[in-house]
């Protein structure tokens, strides 16, 4: 089957980060230091899913890199990516991928020329937690975009369990407390005025937008340029990503980056 996302304009190579598996995108001419993206996928993706939205932002101007989280793509992926894994298994690969995301940004610098001072994080769903937190704990970040994600994880959490009628066990109180530390809503003072893009459907029905709505609304009042912040929310749209977003996206690293 021809590939039509190959370019003569556009670098693309799967690299290796350590033990992370992963894509690279970039374009074939720069010049100096190139600013750079880590996109995260989401649950049930994986690296090669996300390839024509890395191939976008490139095409753009960008560095891109994709990483595999653990259990996904070539790292082990499960059989099925039910509830019952996700139970298991959800907020550990958020963890790792928080944990890895050091590495990503230290060889991005020392060996694929990223500019230090122009990264920023973008992840869909799972991948949008993943972010989000990333971004948070890192303060040399320069810009956030989440799509169909969460900057509220307890309040997730919570709505979560209520809407699949879970009862506490061993599977769902062994990271709570971790959640609590590491949660974007918890720790606003690490976040306000810096450039964070929320985009998410109203009607999204795996991870309901009510928590963003909630985390905007106790943000937004702590920046001082309110330019800074921005939170889209799409009219009947479920839990997908638009070219809308898409364009918001690249306008917003455009500013940023």
């Amino acid at each position: 089957m021809t590939d039509y996302l190959k370019s003569k304009y556009i670098f693309e190579d799967k690299i290796s980060i350590g033990e992370i598996p992963a894509i690279l995108f970039r374009p074939q001419e720069y010049w100096d230091k190139i600013p750079t993206i880590i996109l995260y996928h989401g649950w049930s993706s994986s690296k090669e899913s996300q390839r024509m939205r890395g191939f976008i932002l490139s095409s753009v101007g960008y560095q891109v890199v994709i990483p595999d989280a653990i259990y996904h793509g070539d790292r082990n992926p499960l059989h099925t990516y039910d509830l019952d894994n996700a139970r298991k298994y959800f907020w550990d690969i958020i963890f790792n991928n928080l944990e890895e995301s050091e590495i990503i940004i230290d060889k991005m610098i020392s060996k694929y020329d990223a500019d230090p001072n122009r990264i920023g994080v973008i992840g869909n769903s799972m991948g949008g937690f993943t972010a989000a937190g990333i971004f948070t704990h890192n303060p040399s970040l320069k810009a956030l975009v989440v799509f169909n994600g969460s900057c509220s994880w307890e309040i997730f959490n919570k709505r979560h369990k209520e809407h699949f009628k879970l009862t506490d066990g061993e599977e769902l109180e062994r990271f709570e407390e971790r959640v609590k530390k590491l949660d974007p809503i918890n720790n606003l003072n690490l976040l306000k005025d810096r450039p964070i893009l929320l985009l998410h459907g109203d009607s999204d029905s795996l991870v309901p937008v009510e928590s963003q709505r909630i985390f905007y609304s106790k943000i937004k009042p702590l920046y001082e340029d309110k330019d800074n912040i921005k939170f889209i929310e799409y009219h009947n749209l479920n839990h997908f990503v638009t070219t809308n977003m898409m364009e918001e996206s690249i306008n917003w690293l455009g500013k940023y980056l």
